[in-house]
C-alpha cells in the first residue's frame, strides 16, 4: 500500500491505521490550513480503496483502531461509505472504532437517517473543526461555513449519537479580535456541548505572511503569552457538560486535559502559575515542531 503523501490524522488518531478513502479535502479553502493544498480532491473507487484494507488485514490482522483520511470522509455518500464500514469491520476482527474527520457542510447534507445509519455500522469519533466562533473571523479565513451553520452540523452529529471531537483555533483572530474570536467560540461549544474540546495555536510557517497579508493591515499575530490568555479565557467561559477540555496537539505551549466543570480551577490554576513563570511551565519551540 503506498500513501498520496502527505497524510494528516489527529493525536489522539497516533495509534490507528489510517486509510484513505479520500484524497484532499472537500473544501480545502481554508487561508490557515496548508495540508491538502497540493492535492486535488477526489474520492477513491471502492475496488481501490478494498486493495488496502485486503493487504492491510493480512499484514495487522489485530487492529483495533481506523482513521479514514484523507480531509473528510462523510463528503462519500452514505451508501459507499456504509458498505466501507461493514468491509473494515468484516476483515479486522478486533476492530473497535473508525473515526474521521467531519466537515460541517457535509454534515449537513446527510439526513438524520443517513447519519444515525453510519453511526449503528460503526463510525465513531467525528472529528469537527469549528475553529472560531466568530462570524467575522470565519469569514475572513474562508472557513466557508457561519457560526449558525455549525451549531447545527455539530447538535446533528451529537443528536445522530456521535461523540464529537471539536478543534478550536487558538490565535485565529489575531490580536485585535482575540477576545471576541474566543468569546465567540465558547458560546459556540457551550451551545453545542460536544463530547471533546481541543486547542490548538495557528502555526503557519511558510504561509504566515501570506496569510497576514490577507487578513489585513491591522492583523498581527499573538505572543505565547497572548495564546495562553486565549487558553484561559477558553476554559474560564466553557459551559459544557462533561465535556474533556484538551491542549495535547503539538503546537500549543501548554499541554492540558480536564473534564469541564469539574476540572476547571484546577485547569485555571495550571494556567496561572505558567503566566506567572512562563520559563518553568511552557514547552520550548524545538518541541513544537510539526
Amino acid at each position: 500500500m503506498e500513501y498520496d503523501q502527505p497524510l494528516f490524522r489527529p493525536p489522539s488518531e497516533a495509534d490507528s491505521l489510517i486509510l484513505q478513502a479520500t484524497y484532499g479535502c472537500s473544501n480545502n479553502t481554508c487561508l490557515f490550513c496548508g495540508m491538502y493544498k497540493m492535492k486535488k480532491f477526489r474520492i477513491r473507487r471502492f475496488d481501490d480503496f478494498k486493495k488496502d484494507v485486503l493487504e492491510c488485514a493480512g499484514t495487522m490482522p489485530h487492529t483495533k483502531r481506523i482513521f479514514l483520511a484523507d480531509g473528510d470522509a462523510l463528503v462519500i455518500k452514505t451508501s459507499t461509505l456504509s458498505k466501507i464500514l461493514r468491509l473494515l469491520y468484516a476483515k479486522f476482527p478486533k476492530l473497535e472504532r473508525v473515526t474521521s474527520y467531519a466537515n460541517p457542510k457535509n454534515l449537513l447534507v446527510k439526513t438524520m437517517g443517513e447519519l444515525r445509519l453510519l453511526r449503528e455500522e460503526g463510525l465513531d469519533i467525528l472529528y469537527f473543526g469549528l475553529e472560531s466562533g466568530n462570524d467575522d473571523v470565519l469569514r475572513k479565513v474562508d472557513k466557508g461555513t457561519t457560526r449558525a451553520e455549525m451549531i447545527e452540523a455539530g447538535g446533528k452529529a451529537l443528536e445522530a449519537g456521535f461523540p464529537l471531537s471539536v478543534t478550536v483555533l487558538l490565535g485565529l483572530g489575531g490580536a485585535k479580535m482575540s477576545e471576541q474570536h474566543i468569546a465567540d467560540t465558547a458560546s459556540v461549544c457551550s451551545e453545542m456541548n460536544p463530547t471533546y474540546v481541543s486547542a490548538l495555536s495557528l502555526m503557519l510557517g511558510p504561509l504566515e505572511d501570506y496569510f497576514a497579508e490577507q487578513m489585513g493591515p491591522d492583523f498581527r499575530f499573538l505572543t505565547k503569552l497572548e495564546l495562553l490568555r486565549e487558553v484561559r479565557q477558553l476554559v474560564d467561559q466553557l459551559r459544557t457538560d462533561g465535556c474533556i477540555f484538551r491542549t495535547n496537539h503539538a503546537s500549543n505551549y501548554l499541554p492540558l486535559k480536564g473534564v469541564l466543570a469539574q476540572d476547571r480551577e484546577k485547569l485555571l490554576g495550571t494556567i496561572d502559575a505558567a503566566l506567572a513563570d512562563p520559563g518553568r511551565f511552557l514547552r520550548p519551540e524545538f518541541l513544537r515542531a510539526l
